[in-house]
């Protein structure tokens, strides 16, 4: 089931694509995709919905974060070998943990602004991680079993002041509409095994990234179980689990970053496309 939400920003109404590809309205069902949604009872009788009995929406509208009311954006670095390799960086015995400030989060089409003075945003194509019943010091074999449904998310990271600026990661990873999620919520039952899936992202059309969630240095049932060991996971929260090589930190013979009128489109198996114009800051 491929949940999501459309429309103008903050006014965003729920839906659902049906098995043709259409998107239907859901506002006649739920008044909003929420983290009460994400339970497996609700998530139950979504599944046992008509779809074909849904307004189809018509057009080629927006599409927002396909849930409301994420409580914690969680991401984890270095979590594939080769792109540890490509920064210069050691392969982590334990992951690293990091945040996103949920004030970063946007839809998955939406304009992504440059921070004022940025010389180096970056990309990150990643798996996203969308837990559905509270985790707390979760076992790993129980871990899948928290899991709402997973997405696509752009990592977008400012280089400088991630690693340049002291020691905390934070800083670079959370900058208004560095978090872009969608375009749908694609549950677990659909997706399967989330570490069989291909992943790619363009700048300008020329092919960056080209990974599959095989290579992970942690898969997603260790790091819930991880995670949660340290903080309460609670429905609706996001867990965006790392990066394959390629990003632009890691070009050769030297880095290259984004500039005001690159497009990024990327993309993983089962979850959809995302494409964003990157924009200069202004003031606003």
């Amino acid at each position: 089931m491929k949940l999501c939400r459309y429309g103008p920003k903050g006014a965003e109404k729920p839906g659902i694509i049906a098995a043709d590809g259409s998107l239907r309205d859901l506002s006649g069902v739920i008044d909003d995709i929420t983290p009460g949604t994400l339970s497996g009872a609700k998530l139950a009788e979504l599944q046992l919905l008509d779809t074909a009995l849904l307004s189809r929406v018509e057009g080629n509208p927006r599409y927002g974060v396909p849930f409301a009311g994420t409580r914690q954006f969680i991401a984890v670095g270095l979590n594939y070998a080769d792109h540890a390799a490509e920064s210069n960086l050691p392969i982590p015995e334990e992951p690293v943990v990091f945040n996103k400030w949920v004030s970063c989060l946007q839809g998955p089409n939406d304009p992504v602004v440059i921070p004022r003075g940025s010389v180096k945003t970056d990309w990150e194509v990643e798996l996203g991680v969308v837990i559905g019943t509270r985790a707390n010091y979760v076992e790993e074999a129980d871990a899948l079993r928290h899991v709402a449904g997973y997405c696509v998310i752009n990592d977008v990271s400012e280089r400088e002041w991630q690693v340049e600026r002291g020691a905390t990661w934070d800083k670079g990873k959370g900058f208004p509409t560095f978090g872009p999620v969608g375009p749908w919520l694609v549950t677990a039952d659909e997706v399967g095994d989330p570490q069989n899936l291909d992943m790619w992202l363009e700048v300008n059309g020329k092919r960056m990234q080209d990974g599959n969630s095989s290579t992970m240095i942690f898969g997603v049932a260790r790091l819930v179980s991880y995670i949660s060991s340290f903080m309460t996971l609670e429905p609706g929260d996001i867990i965006t689990t790392g990066t394959p090589p390629g990003v632009g930190l890691g070009q050769k013979p030297a880095p290259w970053y984004l500039k005001a009128g690159d497009v990024v489109r990327l993309g993983i198996e089962k979850l959809g496309e995302q494409q964003q114009e990157f924009i200069a800051w202004s003031g606003e």
